[in-house]
């Protein structure tokens, strides 16, 4: 579906939606034609219980440090980080490679265990339309991801990866929203290798899919094969790729609850062409058999579903970052509808609510008529601002660690971890703190990354996780550069 609409009529609806947050911190009755209605009152705090510290201590130690990039501009309210390190994960081809990405643009490679960084890619480099000066902390290289067969010569997925980037509007033919592309568009580009082993990189790339963005947040993030699918089972080689809702704030086109667009969505395609097309879509998709529906979606409902990973049991969470209020942890479910903009975690939002204001969050009642599947875990601004990356410990070297869920508050750098047996949506799981040695004495990372933080007055951690092929969890800083291994506290 194609939508337009003027800069005007976008910007009044961003102002009526700020302005009503400020106007629904508390309610009691409303009045509509001298009668007197009683509304729901606006909560203050949504889960008045605090995260404690609990009692796995991990040791974060330095590993390497990534080169120094600039941004191609400082537009907005961008952050002055040493390089903007958005992932790390192994290629899963055996080799012990890791891969990590900045997300100004450049792709590195590294010998798990090794500190020697090499420079396997750049997106700068190449005729992509490339561009991440709308706005710095959140454009540009948002994800990759190297096919299950990329070093399986004679196999369709050989030498071939996949990322998910930023470009300039127009600059391609847009698959959805070329109408409604004021700021960027969201692109996924295939790559093939002429030898898998050969750095830097060379061979051939091709355009597979892009969607138009109409804000500079909320775009393309994490895209992902499912480790756990063997060949010939129904999800081995297809593509996950997640899309925030567009961008701005409140989802003023309400894109997460629109099965027409892909925005705000879960993703799934097998990325090899067929016939008439660049990428197919799979036959199993849940969405595949309905008319006037992106057959791209595998779940949606979701607000910024910016990183997302699966356990060795073939679960897959989701991290979706809040509006005001709420930051979620979500299961992969094909189908599934995870409520925004109707809900944030386990609250209504106030969105479609006949006589309040968006901005706080209220108590729902349970309906089961809306079939929404809410959070295993969450918590409010009191906590942390914004859910970064998170992964199933699979590791070994932590034994503490094991059966835990691991994820980060990128904002603050706090890191969180819920057991992950009995996982239940709509039951949040109880979260406790992991606490840090850092440099030989037990700290918070915010006091040793912190750096100034443009949204507000308190400093920001920039916090993301990578892990390697022996499932153990990274901390990677974007105000330093530096990637950290989470080890056995002395």
């Amino acid at each position: 579906m194609k939508h337009s609409s003027s800069h005007y009529l976008r910007s009044l609806c961003c102002l009526l939606v700020l302005v009503s947050s400020f106007s629904g911190l508390s309610y009691g009755a409303s009045h509509a034609q001298g009668e007197s209605k009683e509304l729901p009152v606006g909560l203050m705090d949504p889960i008045p219980e605090k995260i404690q510290k609990g009692d796995i201590l991990a040791a974060a130690v330095k590993q390497f440090q990534l080169p120094k990039t600039e941004d191609g501009s400082q537009k907005g309210r961008a952050t002055a980080a040493h390089a903007r390190v958005q992932y790390m994960m192994p290629l899963g081809d055996g080799s012990g490679r890791l891969a990590v990405g900045d997300l100004r643009g450049p792709l590195y490679l590294v010998d798990q265990g090794s500190d020697s960084l090499e420079l396997y890619l750049d997106l700068r480099s190449y005729d992509l339309s490339f561009d991440a000066t709308m706005m710095p902390n959140e454009t540009g290289f948002g994800g990759w991801a190297f096919h299950p067969e990329f070093s399986q010569k004679g196999k369709p997925g050989y030498g071939k990866f996949y990322t998910g980037i930023s470009a300039t509007t127009g600059s391609g033919e847009a698959d959805y929203l070329k109408n409604d592309a004021e700021s960027h568009e969201s692109v996924l580009v295939e790559w093939t290798a002429d030898d898998p082993n050969a750095i830097p990189f060379k061979g051939s790339y091709r355009e597979l899919f892009r969607i138009g963005q109409f804000a500079p947040n909320h775009n393309i993030g994490t895209v992902a094969f499912n480790p756990t699918a063997k060949p010939g089972s129904e999800d081995y080689g297809n593509l996950y790729i997640c899309l925030g809702d567009g961008g701005a704030a409140f989802d003023p086109m309400d894109y997460g609850q629109s099965l027409a667009s892909p925005h705000g969505s879960i993703l799934r395609i097998n990325p090899h062409p067929s016939v008439d097309a660049a990428y197919q879509i799979p036959k199993d998709n849940p969405f595949v058999s309905q008319s006037d529906v992106a057959p791209e979606i595998w779940a949606y409902g979701l607000r910024h579903p910016q990183h997302f990973s699966w356990d060795k049991q073939g679960r897959m969470f989701i991290g979706d970052i809040g509006q005001n209020q709420m930051e979620e942890v979500n299961l992969g479910a094909a189908g599934a509808n995870y409520g925004w903009r109707l809900r944030e975690g386990t609250f209504s939002s106030g969105s479609g609510v006949d006589g309040i204001f968006v901005g706080p969050l209220y108590d729902i009642p349970a309906d089961p008529s809306q079939g929404f599947v809410d959070p295993v875990a969450q918590y409010d601004h009191d906590e942390g601002r914004a859910i970064g990356s998170g992964y199933a410990y699979e590791g070994s070297e932590i034994a503490e660690l094991k059966g835990k869920y691991v994820f980060a508050d990128l904002v603050r750098g706090r890191i969180f971890y819920i057991d992950t047996e009995n996982l239940e949506p709509g039951n949040p799981a109880e979260i406790k703190e992991l606490r840090l040695v850092i440099d030989g004495s037990e700290q918070e990372l915010i006091d040793v990354v912190g750096y100034p933080n443009t949204y507000r007055d308190d400093p920001r951690a920039d916090l993301r996780l990578g892990t390697d092929e022996d499932g153990e969890i990274y901390l990677l800083t974007k105000g330093d550069g530096w990637v950290r291994k989470l080890v056995p506290a002395e």
